[in-house]
């Protein structure tokens, strides 16, 4: 899946991925990561998400990335938000009070730009990516935050062979797979969401699983 893919979607208004409310699970279990006032959060892959609104006023400094200069400008202006922007080499940088988005690659993003984070949020990010990007992007997100890192994870489960992605299908067992080697993980919760999303069962989706991970970064080198 290559950049223009995803450029292309934005740029045509085909974005039936984001949601226009906050993420019930994000309001329901992020107070388990016990974060302290002020943290910063990174949520990759961010969009123009809403989600980001909710953190900073619960007191988090957030900081984004997205390939899509349309969803960022369009995170701001939605939302009434003044913005700083500078160019930069790799990223572009966009900055309001309390949130940040970095314009360009999620793949370009080395330790420095995370050095502050203390957790993840990912309910958009690993479910976008085709299974033969995944590993990369766990791979390379886990050798750029820091020890101690927690990360809040959404995925959805259902036949992949039923529905081509995106969103695509991720179990339980591949989250394992991918983040088992140097993460805690805690299953927090599954939920029977097909009802919910009534344009899975148009594409033929017969079972449609969401699900709650917890995942906390050993704090072994990757």
């Amino acid at each position: 899946m290559k950049e223009d893919y995803w450029l292309e979607r934005w740029k045509q208004d085909e974005i039936g991925f984001h949601q226009s409310e906050t993420n019930t699970h994000l309001i329901h279990y992020w107070r388990k990561l016990n974060l302290i006032y002020g943290s910063k959060i990174f949520v990759p892959l961010c969009g123009k998400s809403v989600d980001m609104l909710w953190l900073h006023k619960q007191g988090y400094m957030v900081l984004g990335v997205e390939l899509s200069a349309v969803a960022i400008r369009a995170f701001f202006e939605e939302n009434y938000q003044a913005f700083n922007y500078i160019n930069g080499e790799k990223f572009n940088y966009y900055e309001s009070s309390g949130i940040s988005i970095l314009g360009g690659n999620f793949f370009d993003l080395t330790k420095k730009d995370l050095a502050k984070v203390s957790a993840v949020y990912d309910r958009a990010s690993l479910i976008a990516l085709p299974i033969t990007m995944r590993a990369n992007y766990t791979r390379h997100l886990l050798s750029i935050l820091p020890p101690s890192t927690q990360i809040l994870l959404i995925t959805l489960d259902y036949p992949q062979s039923e529905m081509s992605g995106p969103p695509f299908a991720v179990s339980e067992d591949e989250v394992k797979e991918l983040y088992g080697k140097h993460t805690k993980i805690c299953h927090v919760a599954q939920f029977d969401v097909l009802e919910r999303y009534p344009r899975f069962q148009e594409r033929g989706v017969s079972r449609l699983d969401e699900n709650i991970f917890l995942l906390n970064i050993q704090d072994e080198q990757i």
